[in-house]
């Protein structure tokens, strides 16, 4: 089959890509290569299988638009292409708005006007529930933990925009929703935890756990923003794209619907959490600096994925130490890619 992946050349997107290609399939990567990393991981799916790059900013409709035309007989559309950062949505919340919310609304106007019923799977953020104030969190074993919530956050809590990336990708979110409503398009919404994995060029202010390993192998700086004790339920990049798959499996029953993705209360683990395990793997203390929590950071969140258990048959594979061991792999294995890439 044939798979339209915007921002196919980032993290999630090369990997989703990747299973495809060798698999037999034919993916078609849209991406602008902005960010650092993504020109190592399009050439890393060059040789890969029956790949077409198109160089196309998702900010610009008439491209955006023209791409999906010209790929109308896809089988599934993967949304990945977004802004990543609340840092940079909080510096610059136009170019945030831009891309994410703007950015969406042409990808789902480019699906629409091209006639496309393919399923369109959308990938959403957390950040839309906000900060959460009002649940209750204690301590526990020197981590953050809910004293309610047993099986995490559900798809039934309200949502609750918090900083500029939060509006924008909320935006995103509910515009993807209501274009199943009102235009019958076979759209899937994926609220997602924390995702890690290979080829994560992480940096300071997104992908957490890869930067927190690259940093501390390359020998760069590293900064906790809070106490350390922030709780995510992190998920392994393979076991997300499992969920794509299984939502487009069974889209004639799902689209629509609303998913929170993440590793769930058994893969919750703490920022602390994540320096111990990379300091066993050194065999060496890690030095890092504290500075203030960073505006609308949620202190714990972790997923409830009971409704895409049932509803989905998917379930997390890889348990967090296994995929943290994977991710560190990587790490040492491409230091002077990543060197380079950190320039």
């Amino acid at each position: 089959m044939k798979v339209v992946i915007t921002g196919g050349a980032g993290f999630i997107g090369c990997n989703a890509a990747s299973r495809f290609l060798q698999r037999g399939d034919e993916v078609v990567v849209l991406d602008n290569l902005s960010r650092k990393g993504t020109r190592a991981n399009l050439e890393w799916l060059r040789p890969q299988g029956r790949l077409t790059f198109v160089d196309v900013d998702i900010r610009d409709a008439a491209k955006s638009a023209a791409a999906f035309r010209e790929h109308r007989d896809t089988a599934l559309i993967l949304h990945l292409a977004g802004q990543v950062a609340v840092t940079t949505s909080i510096s610059d919340p136009r170019l945030d708005f831009e891309i994410n919310a703007l950015g969406t609304l042409n990808a789902l106007e480019a699906a629409r006007l091209g006639g496309i019923s393919a399923p369109f799977i959308y990938s959403s953020s957390n950040k839309v529930y906000g900060e959460m104030n009002d649940i209750a969190v204690a301590q526990n074993n020197g981590r953050c933990a809910y004293v309610d919530l047993q099986y995490g956050v559900s798809e039934e809590r309200n949502l609750d925009f918090h900083s500029p990336y939060g509006c924008s990708k909320g935006a995103a979110d509910q515009y993807v929703r209501d274009y199943h409503r009102i235009y019958g398009l076979n759209t899937v919404v994926m609220r997602q935890s924390c995702i890690y994995g290979r080829r994560q060029f992480g940096v300071e202010d997104q992908g957490w756990i890869a930067w927190f390993m690259i940093a501390a192998e390359c020998g760069h700086p590293l900064t906790i923003y809070g106490d350390g004790r922030q709780v995510r339920d992190v998920l392994y990049v393979e076991d997300l794209i499992d969920a794509f798959e299984a939502a487009a499996a069974n889209i004639d029953k799902v689209a629509g619907c609303v998913y929170n993705i993440g590793g769930g209360p058994d893969n919750a683990i703490s920022l602390l959490d994540v320096l111990k395990f990379i300091e066993r793997r050194k065999a060496v203390p890690i030095t890092y600096h504290r500075a203030n929590p960073r505006p609308g950071d949620q202190r714990i969140y972790v997923s409830d994925i009971r409704r895409a258990q049932r509803e989905l048959g998917w379930t997390p594979r890889i348990r967090w130490q296994t995929g943290l061991n994977a991710l560190y792999e990587w790490i040492c294995d491409h230091r002077q890619e990543l060197r380079k890439e950190l320039r």
